[in-house]
């Protein structure tokens, strides 16, 4: 297996740096398998979305399809897949925004009854309540 930073995956997704974009799309969509993966940590599924929602200005809409590029891509291992999907799902479905739902799912995988949150917007979402 073979640990894949932010930034790779940046490149791959945002596909605006020639060499650099031209690489991590040789690695992601040729090199990696199912013999020899990529671990796309949960810190750096979270930074991506972050990047590119801040710094390339994708919608929700477009995050959304990342993400679920990201989690059916076979030659990539998720940590946290399902914890991800869920806020995936939320984001998808603009219950909240992607940080906050994995926190809560993290949270309620963790055994959490609730995460306490001065953010109204994200105490809308399931597993979380205003402090």
């Amino acid at each position: 297996m073979i640990g894949l930073d932010t930034n790779v995956l940046v490149r791959y997704f945002a596909q605006d740096h020639a060499s650099q974009s031209r690489k991590a799309t040789e690695l992601i969509e040729h090199k990696l398998s199912d013999e020899e993966p990529g671990f796309v940590s949960i810190v750096a599924v979270a930074e991506t979305v972050w990047v590119l929602e801040r710094a390339y200005r994708m919608n929700a809409a477009q995050l959304a399809e990342v993400i679920e590029r990201m989690l059916q891509a076979e030659a990539l291992v998720i940590e946290r897949e399902q914890e991800v999907f869920t806020a995936m799902i939320a984001l998808k479905e603009k219950r909240g925004e992607f940080a906050d739902a994995l926190i809560g799912a993290l949270g309620l995988r963790a055994g959490s009854s609730r995460t306490l949150t001065f953010d109204r917007h994200a105490s809308r979402l399931g597993g979380f309540a205003l402090l």
